[in-house]
């Protein structure tokens, strides 16, 4: 299916990347659901930047099973069609701070359940308001957004790093399970982008740093970042499932 002719859910969408993955799905013509839990102002604005008849902003706090499914239910209501690709990109409140995160020996496990409701439960619940809706349309995408600190993890975010690892294992296992009903699921995972809320505060020293670590001499944007979304959610990747796909200027290799 052309993602001119879906409907693309995308998580977190007020702010930030999400903003960035809207625009990108929007110029190649997708309906847009764009999901925000406290950034409402900011997600009417990009909703209406798009234009009523194809994008809606709906509150909805996705580790909330509840809230999640009477948004996939207000998004059909108002497309009239089923949610056909999701995008999960939103976080629980987490502060992108190395120098002020909790190292090995002083973090507690409530740091990482916190984590794991937001990431992996937040996922899990759009999946499965969502499922119902690909089922009937015979077609659906999931694309999960990670990190490449399971590979590199240069910063001490044991909590978030764990969680998003959880994310990408949830990502192949549900990919093995509903790859014969034609629904892939994959995963992005980026870096440190340039600039998006969580790197606002970066020392231009360190955006140099990884800059001059990556073969493409440049940190990654986050409209570069979100265009690889599209991959996943295009024809062209109609043989892909269970993959994570690395975008980060080549910083990591897999």
């Amino acid at each position: 299916m052309l993602i001119k002719d879906q409907i693309v859910l995308i998580t977190g969408a007020g702010r930030g990347l999400g903003a960035d993955l809207a625009r990108a799905f929007a110029r190649e013509g997708a309906r847009l659901v764009l999901n925000y839990r406290s950034s409402e102002t900011a997600a009417r604005e990009l909703a209406a930047e798009f234009g009523a008849d194809r994008a809606i902003a709906v509150q909805a706090d996705v580790a909330n099973a509840d809230q999640v499914s009477q948004l996939v239910a207000g998004a059909h209501e108002h497309f009239g069609a089923p949610i056909t690709t999701v995008v999960n990109n939103a976080l629980p409140d987490f502060s992108f701070n190395g120098d002020a995160r909790a190292k090995a020996d002083g973090i507690g496990y409530m740091a990482f359940g916190e984590q794991f409701t937001g990431i992996v439960g937040g996922a899990l619940n759009t999946i499965q308001a969502t499922l119902p809706g690909m089922r009937t349309a015979g077609f659906g995408n999931i694309v999960n957004i990670g990190t490449n600190l399971f590979q590199n993890p240069v910063v001490p975010y044991h909590d978030y790093t764990a969680a998003k690892a959880a994310l990408l294992a949830m990502t192949r296992t549900f990919a093995a399970d509903l790859g014969p009903e034609n629904i892939r699921v994959n995963m992005i995972s980026g870096g440190l982008l340039r600039t998006t809320d969580a790197s606002a505060a970066t020392p231009e020293a360190v955006f140099d740093l990884i800059a001059g670590s990556t073969p493409l001499r440049r940190v990654t944007s986050p409209a570069e970042f979100a265009d690889a979304a599209l991959l996943f959610a295009s024809p062209w990747s109609r043989a892909v499932t269970g993959q994570n796909l690395v975008v980060d200027g080549g910083l990591v290799m897999n």
